[in-house]
């Protein structure tokens, strides 16, 4: 077989988590070439994402050269490949999920400050609905780009602070400050390297699936993805979904929050894992049951 193509995004993170799936199939002796490609989401770092009217803008530039056989796989985060994929692309391996946790970094000089006093910048539409569930009044700024970019933007620009995935700071090694924030449920699917494949490539998809793939990882985001599904929320929508296992049992973590954070509707399931039942579905109509579809018919029309 020859090399097997890797596409990916072309920033330090994106190329960090495609070389750890070129790791994994170079320990099993298999050739690798990694084919950088800029995303559409990474080409206007001046809108905000929920401004820009579609789903999947990280992931549509690799899809279409996945289908042109430019590459033979993708390399996401899977937090950003949107529920619906189009014809012909599965996601074919899941790696094992490190740190699914959103953070928050300060500047030097807000150290000092009360979560309450913080000026936030973030784009999130998740992370705004859930800090502002806890505190009511705070200020936001919209930031976008990478980690790095990030961060000089916190130091150069009129904010207190924003939030970053703990992942994305893990697997770049920064040494950073930054504190946890246990009110905050992660996006679904955060913290967790997928693999996208054309569905007729059907020996390089086992290859992935057989070598990469960690089931207890994928039977979570699954579940996270369902919910997400069910719920028809986008990539953008304010909702939270975390599922991990526990012995035998998963515990399931979501909520869904109005935009200014003031209506949230939460479930916290602890279960026996079966194949049959689709947990995520489930999960989903229960909080669309109670005031979810009228909410999120609320958040559609805010757009």
């Amino acid at each position: 077989m020859k090399s097997i193509r890797i596409g990916t995004r072309n920033s330090a993170l994106a190329l960090w988590q495609a070389r750890e799936v070129a790791r994994h199939l170079q320990n099993s002796n298999y050739l690798t070439e990694i084919v950088p490609i800029v995303s559409s989401g990474d080409k206007n770092l001046n809108l905000p994402l929920y401004s820009m009217g579609i789903t999947g803008v990280f992931t549509r530039d690799l899809d279409v050269a996945l289908l042109n056989d430019e590459i033979d796989i993708a390399v996401h985060s899977l937090k950003d490949v949107p529920t619906l994929l189009p014809e012909n692309i599965e996601l074919v391996s899941y790696l094992e999920r490190d740190f699914p946790q959103d953070v928050l970094i300060r500047k030097e000089e807000s150290k000092n400050k009360e979560f309450h006093e913080l000026k936030l910048a973030t784009s999130s539409l998740r992370r705004r609905a859930f800090w502002s569930r806890n505190y009511p009044h705070a200020e936001f700024s919209d930031i976008r780009g990478n980690i790095q970019t990030r961060l000089q933007k916190l130091q150069d620009q009129d904010f207190d602070a924003t939030i970053l995935s703990l992942a994305g700071i893990k697997r770049m090694q920064m040494d950073i400050d930054y504190e946890m924030l246990p009110l905050m449920i992660p996006a679904p699917s955060q913290g967790v390297i997928a693999v996208a494949g054309h569905s007729d490539k059907k020996e390089i998809n086992e290859i992935l699936n057989t070598i990469t793939n960690h089931k207890p990882t994928q039977i979570c985001v699954e579940i996270e993805r369902n919910f997400l599904s069910t719920l028809e929320g986008g990539c953008t929508a304010p909702i939270g979904a975390f599922a991990e296992f526990f012995g035998d049992q998963i515990r399931f973590k979501a909520a869904l929050c109005s935009l200014d954070g003031k209506n949230c509707i939460a479930t916290d399931e602890n279960f026996e894992y079966n194949e049959v039942e689709n947990f995520g579905e489930k999960f989903a109509k229960i909080v669309l049951e109670n005031g979810g579809k009228e909410l999120m018919a609320e958040i559609k029309g805010s757009y």
